[in-house]
């Protein structure tokens, strides 16, 4: 018993949390690219939060449920439609055997996230569930999804239903501020190229997917052309050669030799995943104390 998809996707995913403690071996993190959406979802139906969920990247996609169970819609504001009746998102609904749901065009923010109750019955690889393309590991056969996959997952006759308040369902800005911790590296970059990468504000080219987003606006210069190949954080800013800074994302590579500028907070990182190219970002200094700070509250909200 579970729940079909109907047609062809362009991008939907299964992803949980990622895999960990495998960066020595070439295996990324990977895992949802929008932790907050992802843990609220996951909130909403009282599942474990790291249950597994479906990211959804692009408008139109449709299932079909085969038994009974309960759902939370969350991410980007959507067209969402159950049996053809248009519904809000950021909250739950039960859904019976024989149901057909629809994501329809994606109207704000990129990244749509379907959570069931208690999960997908996916077996892990490497302690995850999350779909690593490049790596061909997790989801269903290290693949997205496809017409006619079959996720299965334990029926539900629970009848609750609960909803985000407004206050919390966040709004995608036209220009987004990201906090970053100056890097150790940052001594290999001249003061007015520091102050030139917080005063300028740049722009989300289309080399934006779950790898990284490189951005375009002044170039930055450092004072070395590269590094020693070294492991990369999740948000760390690289600077390659032509200047353009690159952010670091959950798909990325494990190691890299380009110099490193900053870190944005991951907490950021969420909002960034939502973003589209043409939008606008800027930079702003935080300490690395305040940094631990706002990351422990964020986390500490859904303990």
């Amino acid at each position: 018993m579970s729940l079909e998809v109907i047609n062809s996707p362009i991008l939907a995913l299964i992803q949980d949390k990622g895999r960990f403690s495998y960066s020595s071996i070439g295996v990324t993190s990977s895992g949802v690219m929008d932790e907050y959406a992802y843990n609220i979802a996951n909130s909403l139906l009282g599942n474990e939060l790291q249950s597994n969920i479906i990211e959804i990247a692009f408008s139109n996609i449709i299932f079909k449920a085969s038994k009974d169970t309960k759902i939370a819609i969350t991410g980007a504001k959507c067209e969402f439609f159950i049996n053809d009746i248009s519904l809000d998102t950021w909250q739950t609904y039960n859904i019976k055997a024989g149901d057909i749901m629809k994501i329809g065009k994606i109207l704000s923010g990129s990244r749509v996230y379907l959570a069931v109750f208690k999960g997908f019955n996916i077996k892990k690889e490497f302690g995850s569930n999350s779909t690593t393309l490049k790596e061909k590991l997790g989801g269903l056969n290290g693949d997205k999804l496809k017409k006619g996959d079959i996720l299965e997952f334990k029926s539900s006759n629970s009848f609750f239903n609960k909803r985000l308040k407004k206050e919390y369902i966040p709004s995608y800005e036209e220009v987004l501020n990201l906090r970053v911790v100056l890097s150790y590296q940052k001594d290999f970059f001249k003061q007015e190229e520091i102050d030139k990468f917080f005063s300028n504000t740049y722009t989300i080219t289309n080399e934006f997917n779950r790898m990284g987003c490189k951005l375009h606006g002044e170039k930055i210069a450092c004072d070395i052309e590269g590094i020693i190949s070294e492991g990369i954080s999740f948000g760390a800013i690289q600077i390659p050669k032509d200047g353009k800074p690159i952010i670091l994302l959950k798909d990325r590579q494990t190691i890299g030799g380009y110099p490193k500028i900053a870190s944005v907070l991951n907490i950021d990182c969420f909002k960034l995943s939502q973003c589209k190219p043409l939008q606008k970002v800027r930079f702003s200094p935080i300490s690395l104390d305040e940094a631990q700070e706002k990351v422990k509250l964020f986390y500490s909200s859904f303990i």
